[in-house]
């Protein structure tokens, strides 16, 4: 297969009248163009220029190859020139791949990056399951789990502070717990993914980190419907305050247990395929959830 390249500096020689002239105009070295010239020339088994002291002629079978090879200079140049824009502005789709669980804080966030930068359409795909970023094409994941994959790279977002909260109307009918271990006598209410019950939670102790093990009517995937449950008064939740941020502050929720620590939960990351140029796009959005997701985290 011929080298476009080779093409191209076939074009500006040329166009500019002399090796010596493209040489000076591409900003590579004199013997870099010949020796360029010379294998296209020997790649196409056909002599291009005849050179003279004075001059450069085209040959006819060069001729024909120069409106080709002008064509290819053209199309080289709109790519550069496209990438220079890629890289300048904040456009295009950008594919992000979520858990079920995150889509509370995440969709609204996604709204405002979405008014911030309108020449942005954002493709949401919410899944509980690893997403091979590259076969399915995403640009960026929001994860809680570990990076396993040395092809990606990841950036932390926000740490996850968990809260243990209820109703008004829960804790007047069934009393407010005063320590860890009351939580057994209460409705729990329990976040359940993969087959997998999250019914043990753990607390820091003074010495150690230690877990009571509860129980309640309702076992739910997502938090933002465990969220709505806690609200009607089903029972008690433990949950990242980012989910249950807006209950909280107009008190269809509050906090019990607020004395008793909780181990920090794992970070969420942004994770994406590595890549030596990052598309603006993917980078800027990167930065706005690590921007917005800290004030929300805190």
């Amino acid at each position: 297969m011929l080298n476009p390249q080779r093409l191209a500096i076939f074009a500006t020689i040329i166009k500019v009248g002399s090796i010596s002239a493209a040489a000076a105009q591409l900003r590579i070295g004199k013997s870099v163009v010949s020796r360029q010239l010379a294998r296209l020339e020997e790649e196409l088994g056909a002599r291009l220029i005849q050179r003279s002291t004075r001059k450069l002629a085209l040959t006819e079978i060069g001729d024909q190859v120069l409106q080709q090879a002008r064509q290819i200079e053209r199309a080289l140049g709109n790519i550069e020139q496209l990438t220079d824009q890629h890289q300048q502005q904040v456009r295009g789709l950008l594919r992000v791949s979520s858990s079920i669980a995150a889509r509370r804080p995440l969709v609204p966030l996604l709204a405002e990056f979405a008014q911030r930068y309108p020449e942005v359409k954002i493709s949401l795909q919410l899944e509980d399951r690893i997403v091979d970023l590259i076969d399915e094409q995403i640009d960026v994941a929001i994860r809680t789990s570990s990076l396993v994959d040395s092809s990606l790279v990841a950036r932390k977002l926000a740490e996850n502070r968990s809260v243990i909260v209820a109703a008004p109307s829960y804790l007047a009918r069934a009393g407010t717990p005063q320590t860890p271990e009351d939580l057994r006598d209460h409705a729990c209410l329990l976040y359940t993914n993969g087959g997998r019950v999250f019914d043990e939670w753990t607390f820091v102790g003074k010495e150690n980190i230690y877990a009571v093990r509860v129980d309640g009517p309702l076992q739910i995937n997502d938090g933002g419907s465990l969220v709505g449950a806690a609200v009607a008064g089903a029972g008690i939740l433990r949950v990242p305050v980012a989910l249950a941020r807006k209950e909280l502050a107009e008190g269809s929720l509050v906090q019990v247990l607020a004395d008793c620590p909780l181990p920090q939960g794992p970070a969420t990351y942004a994770v994406y395929p590595a890549r030596e140029f990052l598309a603006l796009k993917t980078s800027v959005f990167i930065d706005f959830l690590k921007e917005r997701m800290n004030q929300a985290s805190s």
